[in-house]
């Protein structure tokens, strides 16, 4: 694919997710005329133990089960094959991309809510008045807190299974040459808070500062303004976490009239 006419022609995609999950983003950049600077905060490691799987077995004995992330069906699905869950649960999903997963483990019926994030699966009908009912939850340590904590302040019992961990990842001399040398048209893609926060501990003034310059693309109005609270000036929101999405947004403002 050449370069649409309508894009700069020397720009960077910075990418936040984790390690060896920026294909999708890199293939887009990489069509568009672009180059991608992965800065991965962590590495995703699945647990495998005993006390693991029994854990996450609790989980998905409730009548409902919420993943929190692609990586958390993932990760449960090589614990206890989903698609064998007798009887099966209704099946949750914070967003599509969670809900991608659930579909290519082999379940098919699969909610997810329109708005993808934390405050948009709390409001689906299942989950508005959960009061005495159990719910299983899928996640990490540390992951989508607001819902656990939302669904137990509307009467709900959470069954937590953290089926992976987040291993954090330092960045690299090279990473931070490249984040030195930023072009002026470069633009980061935000989907989560947590990857944001980690980048920023380990930045120097100078680097944060270069960080700031960046067109950003928020996959959600709690990560714009996260950005916007560090000093980001030029923020903007896609639709959705899914790589398509985001890209799609950015693409939109670098249209003429599109901001």
């Amino acid at each position: 694919m050449s370069l649409p006419a309508h894009l700069p022609p020397s720009w960077t995609l910075l990418s936040l997710r984790p390690r060896g999950q920026h294909a999708p983003l890199r293939r887009l950049a990489t069509a568009a005329g672009g180059r991608l600077l992965a800065l991965s905060p962590w590495a995703i490691v699945p647990r495998t133990t005993a006390a693991d799987r029994q854990q996450l077995a609790a989980a998905l004995a409730c009548p409902q089960v919420l993943f929190t992330s692609p990586a958390a069906v993932q990760a449960a699905n090589a614990l206890l094959p989903l698609a064998g869950i007798d009887p099966p649960p209704a099946w949750l999903a914070v967003g599509e991309g969670s809900a991608h997963a659930l579909r290519q483990a082999g379940l098919a019926q699969v909610q997810a809510p329109r708005q993808m994030d934390s405050e948009g699966l709390l409001a689906l009908p299942a989950l508005r008045d959960p009061r005495g009912q159990r719910i299983g939850m899928v996640s990490a340590p540390g992951g989508r807190g607001v819902i656990a904590r939302t669904l137990q302040q509307r009467g709900a019992q959470v069954v937590l299974a953290e089926v992976y961990d987040r291993v954090p990842l330092r960045l690299r001399g090279r990473q931070r040459a490249r984040l030195n040398r930023l072009p002026a048209n470069s633009v980061l893609m935000l989907s989560s808070g947590k990857a944001l926060e980690q980048l920023w501990a380990q930045l120097e003034p100078r680097q944060q500062q270069q960080l700031r310059q960046c067109t950003t693309i928020a996959a959600s109005a709690r990560l714009a303004q996260q950005a916007r609270d560090l000093g980001f000036a030029r923020v903007h929101q896609a639709s959705s976490a899914m790589p398509a999405d985001l890209f799609a947004a950015w693409q939109a403002l670098a249209l003429p009239g599109g901001g």
